[in-house]
């Protein structure tokens, strides 16, 4: 009896303690998401208190002690609410909920392996707040490398060999091959930026030389006789003549039948006598290239009028006629014109209808 009542008396006076301490005012210090607040309470367990501070806990809420540890005066209980952040990666959106106010406690609350060249927007140490996106762009570089065509030159050369206005390819021309590397970008698949690294010549240019003919053209030479065709019908001097050839750009150079023009004197048998055999007369003998006008044949020099082919001479070549004069004076004034025109009749002179 004595041990049961000693054992009634115990239990009671535990009771009484406890009910004692329960029923007591407790001072405690509750932080919520970083704002303390002082509360007197009476309850003795967490989540007495919170229910009673119309404080809820949500399923990924932190609170610094389990919701069924008691209270006692003195305590500080912290609360952080988490904040739900949308999360876009990889083309997929997901909704997380962090308690952390970094973008990047935010990405922490995911499987998402983040790659040093990638970006994060916002930046990853920013403060964030409920309902913000937070996109992550996958960065990735690639080299790929592309064939240019290098275009040849084209250099020309003179050839004295050959006649002037033509040419001829002396080397063909070969187009060259440069390789360019290009460094790109990507995000998120899509091309940013390209920029050229290197470049390697892979097959040289050659350059296509072509050579440009200097040579002038040997004269064509026109047999001319009386059966040749007329190629004009010309009048001058009131004369009206077909001229079996036209010759323009003519040199006229005059001469006389002295020692200053051939090199005989009056007492020279052969003086004044031309090379067809005629005796020279101012106003008819002239001095041809006999392979442009025939010996005998009577031309029209514009300018100067009829006259006929009797002499030649060694510098007498081409577009050129010697006029004779029989003043050597007046044949040195006249000295040399160049531009004429010259019509080529005939062996026989025109005469007026």
């Amino acid at each position: 009896m004595i041990i049961l009542s000693a054992a009634i008396s115990i239990a009671m006076t535990f009771m009484f303690m406890v009910l004692l301490y329960g029923t007591a005012v407790k001072s405690v210090s509750v932080v919520v998401n970083g704002q303390e607040t002082v509360v007197e309470t009476k309850q003795w367990v967490l989540q007495r208190l919170l229910d009673e501070q119309a404080i809820t806990i949500g399923p990924h809420d932190e609170v610094s002690v389990p919701l069924d540890s008691p209270i006692k005066d003195g305590d500080r209980i912290e609360v952080t609410h988490a904040i739900p952040v949308i999360v876009k990666a990889d083309g997929k959106t997901t909704t997380v909920y962090t308690t952390g106010r970094t973008v990047q406690a935010a990405i922490q609350e995911t499987d998402i392996s983040i790659r040093e060249q990638d970006k994060i927007y916002p930046s990853p140490d920013q403060q964030i707040v409920a309902d913000e996106t937070v996109t992550i762009v996958r960065v990735d570089t690639k080299v790929k490398e592309k064939e240019k065509a290098v275009p040849f030159t084209v250099v020309t050369k003179e050839d004295a060999t050959l006649e002037k206005g033509q040419e001829k390819i002396v080397q063909t021309g070969q187009e060259g091959v440069v390789i360019e590397q290009y460094q790109e970008k990507y995000e998120d698949g899509v091309l940013v930026a390209s920029n050229m690294i290197s470049e390697i010549m892979q097959t040289k240019v050659v350059d296509q030389v072509v050579a440009i003919g200097t040579k002038k053209p040997e004269p064509r030479v026109t047999v001319l006789s009386n059966n040749s065709p007329a190629i004009a019908t010309v009048t001058k001097d009131s004369i009206t003549f077909n001229a079996k050839k036209v010759l323009k750009n003519v040199t006229l150079t005059a001469y006389s039948a002295g020692v200053q023009s051939t090199g005989k004197d009056e007492d020279h048998p052969e003086y004044g006598i031309t090379a067809s055999g005629t005796r020279v007369k101012e106003g008819r003998t002239i001095a041809v290239d006999t392979s442009i006008i025939p010996m005998g044949w009577w031309v029209y020099i514009e300018g100067i009028g009829f006259r006929r082919a009797e002499d030649k001479g060694s510098a007498i070549k081409g577009n050129k006629i010697d006029v004779y004069f029989d003043s050597h004076g007046y044949a040195m004034k006249f000295g040399r014109k160049k531009g004429y025109t010259v019509y080529v009749i005939g062996p026989k002179k025109p005469v007026a209808s």
